[in-house]
């Protein structure tokens, strides 16, 4: 019996939402937010509302009832730290993120709060699926350094427990006896040690790794502190230096891979430079996380909006091809993920968990 699922995955400058038959999307639409529109709201939280009558609007425009929905899936933000899993959206969760008790204030969080207020109209349930806050790390992967600066389990964990999966189904084996490293490539860089179905490793996107289209990455350490020491910029303004406005913007003013590769072509030897320069980042990351698993990979997978591609598969391949071998499932997967845990749910495959 086929099951009806509504997705809603909240991002910085749009909405996307999609109605889902098992696992073929029927409906899907990606509402974009103008930035002179969001920066009307104090904060991400107050968007809640604007952005959940912009969902109904989609809702009367393609003529979708909620009645007729089995259920909703949501995508979940940073969390407090938890198991991997399918969990229900409920009043805990809700009262949380209202309340900021979050690891970071993102978009993501509202998707909880608008599944919430949807599912009330529906009377279906509503699930988030590995939210950001994922964390199955060994314990001295927590080590920093610094006892008051520990490493922290937050990453594409939505996309990358997906693709982790399918590859398991598409080899015939169980997810939990294999050992995977998951290069997941967006506008920020998570690289990933699984061993046996757990995420034992990864590199925090905003924290460090390798430079990607708009972070910067693992920083040379003293050299950070005497900038924020400066006096050039405030707290805001590194902040927004390290996560938004660093690697390929602030070398070549730009976060698109197309451009910057076409730039290449156009004979950029600069541009070349610097993609040669995060490609052998991200390579390096990749290794570091084969040392995590004692050499034992099963398989690496290139995955996100960067790993469509087909130079940067190539140029990566050379320097990661003697670790394992490669798979890609390009683009974010995230729309595709979300209805997927929770059909299994719905199937009564898998078990959905309380926050």
């Amino acid at each position: 019996m086929s099951v009806k699922i509504f997705v809603i995955n909240p991002g910085g400058g749009s909405t996307k939402v999609a109605l889902f038959e098992d696992e073929k999307p029927l409906k899907y639409r990606e509402i974009r937010h103008p930035v002179e529109e969001l920066k009307k709201f104090p904060d991400t939280i107050s968007q809640r509302e604007f952005r959940y009558h912009e969902i109904l609007r989609f809702l009367e425009e393609e003529g979708i009832s909620l009645k007729e929905i089995d259920a909703i899936a949501s995508r979940g933000g940073p969390f407090k730290s938890l198991e991997s899993g399918v969990y229900y959206v409920d009043e805990t969760v809700v009262n949380d993120v209202l309340n900021g008790r979050v690891q970071a204030d993102h978009p993501s969080n509202l998707g909880v709060l608008i599944a919430y207020e949807l599912a009330k109209i529906s009377g279906c349930p509503a699930f988030f699926v590995d939210p950001v806050s994922v964390d199955e790390f060994d314990d001295v992967a927590r080590l920093s350094g610094l006892k008051e600066l520990p490493r922290k389990s937050l990453f594409h964990a939505l996309n990358t427990k997906y693709v982790s999966r399918k590859l398991a189904e598409e080899v015939g084996k169980p997810y939990e006896s294999m050992n995977l490293i998951v290069a997941h490539l967006g506008t920020g860089i998570s690289i990933s040690a699984t061993r046996k179905g757990r995420v034992i490793d990864v590199n925090n996107a905003n924290d460090g790794g390798p430079f990607s289209p708009q972070r910067t990455g693992t920083l040379p350490t003293t050299g950070l502190i005497e900038l924020c020491y400066s006096g050039k910029y405030d707290k805001k303004e590194m902040l927004n230096k390290v996560v938004r406005f660093g690697g390929l913007i602030d070398y070549l003013g730009t976060d698109n891979l197309e451009e910057v590769i076409s730039r290449i072509e156009q004979g950029d030897q600069y541009a070349d430079l610097v993609y040669r320069g995060m490609v052998y980042q991200i390579a390096k990351e990749i290794g570091s996380m084969a040392c995590a698993l004692k050499g034992e990979v099963d398989y690496i997978i290139l995955t996100g909006g960067m790993s469509k591609s087909l130079k940067l598969q190539k140029d990566l391949s050379e320097y990661i091809s003697w670790i394992a071998p490669i798979k890609v499932y390009p683009g974010e997967n995230e729309m595709e993920a979300l209805a997927y845990g929770v059909m299994k749910v719905l199937r009564g495959e898998i078990t959905p968990k309380k926050y």
